[in-house]
């Protein structure tokens, strides 16, 4: 069966990335959008980009109001400072909320109406060009097709998605992650690896996909520990931001599965940081995958050397779903409770928080079938431990 694969169209990685990419940065358009949020636009390597900018007398305007995971509101304001702004190009620097942002900025500059307005349909129209610059190891959102934005009238976190998204430049600099806290560098890390195993477990997978999903797991297991205990390790550092771009261009091509799908509600109505809600449902939602195709999780087992050919794909899978968890513990994931969750609050949203995940679409590329009855019983066990 042929498939298409898609990855944005100039990618610099690695250490001056940046200076590396100064050129087609400076050249975008005539008046750039800056999208970041409060705690980016203080950091040395936003002021190098600025600097970088003025120097090749590019004018620009700054957006930083992105606080938290975006929203309808949050995108309508930056598309006013963009209109007002008289801007024709845009730069996202920050996680995946910012870039984010900046996709959503684009699309309703060119096609008009709400932002809700393109839930369940496929975006499209000739973007602005946009440049994305990671400070966070995790997301992807630099390399996908896909925006992630609340809806802040119904709680509906949206999928929304289109190839004419995704950045025409991406800019993975190690240097600008070195200041992310323990906490971002562990959700954020995180994602990536849920990204991963999910893309590699999709039944949208195909073998260009598996190839970088399998380093990116490789990647993650091996250094996502080591970033999260020591920031400044600049070789972790590097390779968390090569894996969470890999991870990135595999859901770009085969997608998420039921993680994902079962996450957004619990980001949207109780404000838990994507990553870390993907972490919290990573272990009991792979476990409930896994007889879908234990062939799979083996192969990540294997790869991840928590098993090996004397095995049998179902131990080899097992032993995979016990190195996610242990991986999670070391990160120091909480719990709903110990996030200060209400257990009856919870379970009374719990019927439309299966909806929505259902209604997004993710389930339905688990390697198993998926109803509300199954999601419903995992909401329920995050609550035993």
């Amino acid at each position: 069966m042929s498939r298409e694969f898609i990855v944005p169209a100039k990618i610099y990685t690695g250490e001056g990335s940046l200076e590396l990419a100064e050129k087609e940065l400076c050249t975008m358009g005539d008046r750039v959008l800056i999208v970041t949020d409060p705690v980016v636009i203080k950091l040395n390597c936003f002021e190098k980009l600025t600097a970088m900018l003025s120097k090749n007398r590019v004018s620009y305007t700054i957006y930083s109001d992105v606080m938290g995971e975006p929203t309808d509101t949050i995108v309508n304001a930056g598309l006013a400072k963009y209109e007002v702004e008289d801007c024709d190009c845009m730069i996202a620097v920050g996680g995946g909320s910012p870039i984010d942002t900046m996709k959503a900025i684009a699309a309703l500059s060119v096609n008009g109406g709400k932002i809700s307005d393109y839930m369940g349909k496929v975006i499209k129209g000739k973007m602005p060009p946009m440049a994305a610059i990671p400070t966070t190891a995790g997301t992807g959102s630099e390399a996908t097709k896909f925006t992630v934005i609340t809806d802040s009238k119904t709680d509906i976190k949206m999928l929304l998605k289109g190839e004419c998204l995704i950045p025409s430049l991406a800019v993975i600099d190690p240097a600008f992650s070195m200041s992310s806290p323990k906490s971002v560098t562990a959700s954020t890390g995180l994602d990536a690896l849920t990204h991963a195993v999910e893309s590699y477990t999709s039944r949208l997978a195909q073998p260009l996909t598996d190839a970088v999903a399998i380093s990116a797991v490789k990647r993650i297991m091996k250094y996502l520990p080591v970033a999260y205990s020591d920031g400044t390790d600049t070789e972790a550092r590097t390779q968390m931001s090569i894996a969470a771009l890999e991870a990135g261009i595999a859901i770009n091509n085969a997608s998420v599965t039921i993680v994902h799908g079962m996450s957004r509600p619990i980001g949207a109505l109780f404000h838990v940081p994507h990553g870390l809600s993907n972490a919290m449902l990573l272990e009991k939602c792979i476990g409930f995958a896994l007889d879908g195709a234990y062939g799979r999780f083996a192969d990540l087992g294997r790869a991840v050397n928590a098993a090996d050919s004397t095995d049998s794909d179902e131990a080899a899978a097992k032993k995979f779903l016990a190195k996610l968890g242990e991986i999670c513990r070391i990160c120091e994931v909480p719990t709903l409770a110990d996030y200060g969750i209400d257990k009856v609050k919870f379970m009374q949203s719990a019927g439309k928080m299966a909806d929505d995940a259902l209604a997004s679409g993710s389930p339905a590329n688990t390697v198993k079938p998926v109803t509300k009855e199954n999601i419903l019983e995992i909401y329920s066990s995050l609550w035993n431990g």
